[in-house]
């Protein structure tokens, strides 16, 4: 990942370009995202939720260098480390306690759908025993396949999986260009072009050593070497390789900073990357996924204490459902291949709680009102079998037994329910001039998040004219600046 920092607001960008009509010379990179792909797409949108996992050398070093302990998976940059010195970690590296069994049932047991892990970060160290580098695995103590061991786990869960790949690679010597820092690392003889043909040998080791996988997660593309034309290559050679595999917008050199998206069309990928944040709004026919670190870091630090509590995660990931997107929620495993403490508490706190709510976000679509409520947000089911189903969460109780819903009417409303651990609460409604007002119990049942199952027979939910969109059309017919 790119560092840690969370950029303020979501800059203004068009759909990113991806899709296909067929495969290899015959894969249409122009191809606006939001087709069904041939049903590539279909599970990811479905599944909303996954998990990201960043593990590496860097972990070994828990954050800590000099007397510094404010750093992470960028450690080798921000504490600048030479080349040497680093490498060092690498026979080190002795994961004893790593389960790749128990992460996917931790994954499971959270309600999530997939799971995605560095495969090599930024430092260019490979988590896999790889024929184009002696800087991988087969150096470490461990000599471990853990990409071999966590994709026969994530399919024994039934886990979707997906390899973050880094274009980035601050150890391969044909990598240009160096850090800024590296005064003694001379770039004479580096050709960059040669780096390209180590970096698609390794992809291409990573979908074919390993059975079918379903994403390919890049990063660090952003520097002034990785073009559009590396890109678009890199993304075709993928969807050879693997036809239905699904391809991030960061194989691309398109993506308009940490909001993720593309700063404009004719970039591939998929899905857009927006990272730390969510988007304020909905983005229409856009495929995108929210990651974000439960602390301060992607990779493990000891020092952090910086967590989001499991009110905030769950707050979160409906939010980025109820916007039509994905949620990455991410560990950094420890050294020795535990996850932190902190990290399972929080994964089981919200599974607790999509084990009750799931459906609420499973398989659903953005919310139909254009802005959030006050008191939570909502996420629609418009395919149901019984017929359109509409779940208002419920962040913040009323203090009255009462829940106002501004433009919704009873129109189709059929059957109005407080999902729950033991059996459904019928709740009353009453139909107003200007929305909707539902009668609550006046205990919170879950103390994060309620939801409201609103079921709407074979219609749709009918919302009234937006007083405030129609206002704004009359001021523009009128010609009011």
């Amino acid at each position: 990942m790119q560092a840690h920092w969370l950029v303020a607001g979501l800059l203004a960008m068009t759909a990113c370009q991806s899709g296909v009509t067929g495969h290899d010379s015959s894969i249409d990179l122009n191809a606006p995202s939001g087709l069904k792909d041939e049903g590539r797409m279909d599970w990811w949108r479905d599944a909303r939720f996954g998990l990201f996992i960043h593990w590496g050398l860097y972990s070994r070093l828990e954050g800590e260098y000099g007397e510094r302990n404010d750093h992470a998976e960028w450690i080798r940059t921000t504490a600048q480390i030479p080349l040497e010195e680093y490498s060092q970690l690498q026979a080190g590296f002795d994961p004893v306690h790593y389960d790749a069994e128990e992460w996917c049932r931790v994954a499971k047991e959270a309600g999530m759908k997939y799971v995605v892990i560095t495969t090599k970060h930024h430092d260019g160290f490979c988590l896999w025993p790889s024929a184009q580098t002696d800087f991988d695995v087969e150096g470490t103590a461990s000599r471990r396949d853990l990409l071999g061991e966590l994709a026969r786990a994530a399919r024994k869960y039934d886990l979707k999986i997906g390899w973050y790949h880094s274009i980035m690679d601050w150890h391969h010597p044909d990598y240009l260009p160096r850090r800024g820092w590296e005064v003694n690392r001379s770039a004479e003889g580096a050709d960059f072009d040669r780096y390209v043909e180590y970096l698609r040998a390794q992809v291409t080791e990573l979908l074919t050593d390993y059975g079918p996988i379903d994403i390919m997660w890049f990063d660090g593309e952003w520097e002034s070497t990785w073009n559009s034309e590396y890109g678009r290559d890199l993304y075709r050679m993928c969807r050879k390789l693997n036809p239905g595999i699904i391809i991030n917008n960061r194989v691309d050199n398109g993506r308009a900073g940490m909001a993720g998206l593309d700063k404009g069309p004719g970039y591939v990928g998929d899905f857009g990357t927006p990272e730390q944040e969510v988007p304020a709004g909905g983005l229409l026919g856009v495929d995108w996924e929210t990651c974000m670190t439960m602390n301060r870091y992607w990779g493990w630090n000891r020092a952090d204490t910086e967590w989001k509590s499991s009110a905030q995660l769950i707050h979160t990931l409906v939010d980025v459902a109820s916007k039509g997107g994905n949620f990455l929620l991410n560990v950094g495993p420890k050294p020795d291949g535990d996850f932190p403490e902190q990290a399972a508490e929080r994964l089981k706190d919200i599974g607790d709680w999509m084990e009750v709510f799931g459906a609420s976000i499973y398989g659903t679509e953005a919310s139909p009102f254009d802005a959030a409520f006050p008191w939570g947000r909502a996420t629609l089911q418009p395919n149901a079998k019984e017929g359109a189903i509409l779940y208002l969460h419920v962040f913040d109780w009323p203090r009255t037994p009462q829940l106002f819903v501004p433009r919704l009417t009873e129109s189709g409303l059929v059957r109005a329910e407080l999902m729950g651990a033991d059996s459904p609460y019928p709740i009353g409604w009453q139909n107003l001039e200007d929305g909707m007002q539902f009668f609550l119990p006046k205990l919170k049942p879950h103390p994060d998040a309620n939801v409201i199952r609103l079921d709407f027979g074979g219609a749709q939910p009918i919302l009234l004219p937006d007083p405030e969109a129609e206002a704004e059309v009359d001021s523009e017919e009128v010609g009011v600046d």
